[in-house]
């Protein structure tokens, strides 16, 4: 990738590290349903108003119930559960191999040795964490960020869909209307586009995730749902709500779309293994998480793979 993607592929996860951090805060004054649908509400709520939505079909519906809903439904009852922020972060990136995996049998992609080999040093970090279930990690938060992981696993592949999508339907027209601009003002006006149908698709999928989450609180989480709940909710819980919806969904989901739809799932999603050192980092200096022996092999080794991944793409931009 070029060097502007590579910066932005790192901003974005280290967003994400810092996040889960402010979702343990978050849940210290909401239940975990409650909170992803705040967080959504607040994501929709008002830019649907000025974005354009993008086409009501099956990819959006799938991106907004893999990435959204599944996704954080499941991580953030599984740290409602006792998962640590952390620890969440780390077995999380599963979705990094899940959606290679997915974009060779259903895009296509091409997948070179060394990616894979970086992959499986990865997965054996993560296996680490699996072999010390318990503590920071209960067996019911294990699977429900194993369920959230394939959930936003398809999202990343509705998402490379939907953007293919918008860019087919944008080069359609243009040739329908017989423009003729120079190469670089066409580059940037597709990259504007590209940049705002990625930002319509994380709002207007949010908003079809609010509907779904709110639907969901209202039957598993009634009692929560009186004015108290708002009223008593602390300060430090209403501001990582804030940092959650604007920075972390809207920044970071706008751009990692964006991302997606400019380069192959293979040479982008590597990156996301760097969210779980910046995850652990800032919750041992911001929560105290305890770092054990365990913790510190599983990070060294998904580090590892991530450097092992991205060996083969340094080299064809030579």
């Amino acid at each position: 990738m070029s060097p502007i993607y590579t910066a932005l592929a790192v901003l974005v996860t280290f967003i994400w590290g810092v996040n889960f951090t402010f979702i343990a805060w978050g849940l210290e004054s909401f239940p975990p349903l409650m909170l992803t649908a705040l967080r959504f509400f607040f994501t929709a709520v008002p830019l649907v108003l000025f974005l354009k939505p993008p086409k009501f079909n099956r990819t959006l519906f799938i991106y907004a119930i893999g990435t959204f809903v599944m996704q954080y439904a499941f991580v953030f009852t599984a740290m409602h559960l006792g998962s640590s922020p952390g620890l969440t972060a780390l077995l999380l990136q599963i979705q990094i191999f899940i959606t290679v995996l997915l974009a060779y049998f259903i895009l296509g992609e091409a997948v070179s040795r060394m990616q894979i080999v970086g992959m499986l040093v990865g997965v054996l970090g993560l296996s680490v964490i699996a072999l010390n279930l318990g503590g920071d990690m209960p067996l019911a938060g294990f699977v429900c960020i194993l369920i959230a992981a394939i959930g936003w696993s398809f999202g990343n592949i509705a998402s490379k869909q939907a953007s293919k999508q918008a860019s087919e339907k944008a080069a359609l027209q243009e040739r329908q209307q017989g423009t003729r601009v120079s190469v670089d003002t066409s580059s940037t006006g597709k990259n504007k586009a590209s940049a705002l149908s990625a930002l319509a698709l994380v709002v207007w999928g949010g908003l079809i995730a609010c509907v779904m989450l709110t639907i969901s609180s209202l039957i598993f989480e009634t009692d929560a749902w009186q004015m108290a709940t708002f009223t008593e909710a602390s300060l430090k819980s209403w501001l990582s709500l804030g940092f959650i919806v604007y920075i972390s969904t809207l920044i970071g989901f706008g751009l990692w779309a964006h991302l997606l739809s400019q380069n192959t799932a293979s040479k982008v999603m590597p990156f996301a293994l760097l969210v779980p050192v910046f995850g652990m980092v800032t919750s041992v200096l911001l929560t105290g998480e305890v770092v054990t022996w365990w913790k510190m092999l599983a990070m060294i080794l998904i580090l590892s793979g991530l450097l092992l991944a991205n060996v083969k793409m340094k080299r064809r931009a030579i």
